[in-house]
C-alpha cells in the first residue's frame, strides 16, 4: 500500500458505506468517520488527486479502476488483521474494526503482510 493512512481510513469508510447499500455521500461519510464534513472534502478532493475517486463527488462518491484496486488490497490486509483482533484477541467487533484500522494505518506494510500470513495459516491449521 502506497496510501496515507487518512487515505485508508477514508477507503475503509467509503467500501463500508459501498456494502451498505445506496449511494455514499460526503455526509454519510462525515457520520462514519465522526468527522466535520469539510474534512470529508478536502480528503475526497486528496483522493481525487491520486486517482482513486471520481471527480465529481459532490452529489454522491464513486471509487475509479484505481481507487477500487487500493480497496481490494487495503481489504486483503484489514480483514485478516480484524479476524486477529476479532477472534484471537477476542475484542468486541467495534472494538476490533477500530484496532484493525489503526494496526494498518501505524505499521509497516512489511509487518501487516506478516500478521496476514500468520492468521491465514492459523486459520487454515484450525479447518
Amino acid at each position: 500500500m502506497k496510501h496515507c493512512a487518512g487515505q485508508i481510513k477514508y477507503l475503509i469508510a467509503i467500501k463500508e458505506l459501498l456494502d451498505k447499500g445506496g449511494t455514499v455521500r460526503c455526509v454519510n461519510i462525515s457520520r462514519h468517520l465522526g468527522v466535520s464534513r469539510p474534512s470529508v472534502s478536502k480528503m475526497l478532493r486528496c483522493l481525487v488527486n491520486s486517482g482513486l475517486v471520481r471527480d465529481d463527488f459532490c452529489s454522491s462518491v464513486e471509487l475509479t479502476e484505481e481507487g477500487r484496486k487500493a480497496v481490494d488490497e487495503i481489504f486483503g490486509i484489514f480483514n485478516e488483521t480484524y479476524i486477529f483482533f476479532r477472534k484471537f484477541l477476542k475484542l468486541p467487533p467495534d472494538e476490533a474494526h477500530d484496532q484493525a484500522v489503526t494496526f494498518i494505518t501505524v505499521f509497516p506494510q512489511d509487518t501487516c503482510e506478516r500478521l496476514k500470513g500468520i492468521v491465514q495459516r492459523t486459520m487454515n491449521k484450525n479447518k
